[in-house]
């Protein structure tokens, strides 16, 4: 007897979550419903799918193989109901998104609530990290980085494009002098993400083409930009802040105007080409929103990175 749709939906998010329980709190079902069906499956294909223990469910080989063919059938099913629906219907259900807190503190605190007042029948959950997140395995339709993608598939949509310059207040540079030269933050406290060599090594460059590398250090290192923006606004040194965001204005000045960072882009990742309405109702929103942000410009459409 061939497997059920349903059954192989049930695999798919025991393999997705690595779990009974938590794929039985996915889709609302006893985790001991899922095992039996889970073992149903794999006395109808012959072959075991997984691996069971007290702690933790491993695919197998085949069921790897058979997952990495399955997501994908079970992902178009599932859309596929949802478009018979109603295009037109409201879109609803859990939307799963992981973007920087700074990006969500500094221009959506107002927008967040707007998109749950848009669409109420969306039931919205944000991380607000910039942990290291794996598409498939952990259950988001949408995660927002500003980063250089490696060349791995990925599917993503590019938001924006993020240009930083340097700032700091005019108290900082009445006290400490103003940098003539990159060479001359060597001597200055630069507020850096973290005190790593990463972090410590910033390169420069102009219009021109021309760049420079340069050793910064500082006693402040801090992996939140909006709070090394507060740092900078108390005196505390230089920061590299984002050069068109007119929220600087008044209270930090920009340092070494002829030199910025290299551009970094802002993209949105998927973990299939095939989203749900409430996926692209959310993205549309965030087009929308993020049009009217200085430091973001010259979206495009979905591509794999």
């Amino acid at each position: 007897m061939s497997p059920s749709l349903n059954d192989i939906e049930l695999f798919v998010e025991v393999a997705r979550s690595r779990g009974f329980t938590r794929a039985g709190e996915a889709l609302g079902m006893p985790a001991s419903t899922i095992s039996r069906r889970i073992s149903q499956l794999e006395k109808s294909v012959g072959v075991r799918l997984l691996n069971r223990s007290t702690r933790q469910v491993v695919l197998t080989e085949a069921g790897a193989a058979y997952f990495g063919r399955c997501r994908h059938i079970v992902e178009e099913a599932r859309i596929a109901h949802e478009a018979l629906l109603d295009d037109a219907q409201q879109p609803r259900g859990h939307l799963k998104v992981s973007l920087p807190s700074s990006l969500a503190l500094a221009f959506l605190q107002r927008a967040l609530p707007e998109f749950s007042r848009r669409y109420p029948e969306i039931e919205c959950e944000y991380d607000l990290s910039v942990r290291k997140i794996d598409l498939q395995a952990d259950g988001f339709d949408v995660v927002i980085r500003a980063s250089h993608l490696p060349d791995s598939g990925i599917v993503s949509r590019r938001l924006g494009t993020l240009s930083l310059g340097l700032f700091a207040s005019a108290e900082y540079l009445r006290l400490h002098g103003v940098p003539d030269d990159p060479a001359d933050l060597s001597g200055h406290q630069c507020l850096r993400a973290s005190a790593g060599r990463e972090d410590s090594v910033w390169k420069l460059c102009t219009s021109l083409g021309e760049e420079r590398h340069v050793r910064v250090g500082g006693r402040i290192a801090m992996n939140h930009v909006l709070m090394l923006r507060h740092m900078a606004v108390q005196h505390a040194g230089i920061v590299p802040l984002s050069v068109r965001a007119n929220q600087y204005e008044g209270d930090l000045v920009r340092v070494l105007p002829a030199w910025s960072f290299e551009a970094i882009p802002m993209v949105a990742l998927f973990p299939s080409r095939m989203m749900p309405a409430r996926t692209r109702a959310f993205l549309d929103f965030l087009d929308e929103q993020l049009a009217h942000v200085a430091i973001l410009g010259g979206g495009a459409a979905p591509e794999a990175a």
